[in-house]
């Protein structure tokens, strides 16, 4: 998992068999001090995350496997919104 900000949305009106009601959304990976941490990905939601929102993203096979046996073809899932976090340095 990692935690990443939504920045798009990605709009397909063709998709996959098993994709039909799913958002798509355009997720910046980040650090714990909101910093771009890598490439971007694109993210299936069903929890309906928005532009600017902090989330967790589960990628591979805990991403598919929320869909119940179902064969999706979804590299990527937001799991959850992030309210807030709190982190401690080692050292302080």
């Amino acid at each position: 998992m990692f935690l990443g900000r939504v920045i798009g949305s990605v709009w397909a009106t063709q998709k996959e068999d098993g994709m039909e009601n799913l958002k798509l959304l355009v997720i910046q990976p980040t650090d714990f001090k909101d910093r771009d941490a890598g490439q971007t990905v694109i993210a299936a939601d069903r929890i309906g995350a928005g532009v600017g929102e902090k989330v967790i993203v589960s990628r591979g096979s805990p991403a598919r496997i929320l869909f119940s046996g179902k064969n999706v073809p979804v590299d990527a899932m937001v799991v959850g919104i992030v309210d807030s976090y709190e982190v401690t340095e080692v050292g302080e």
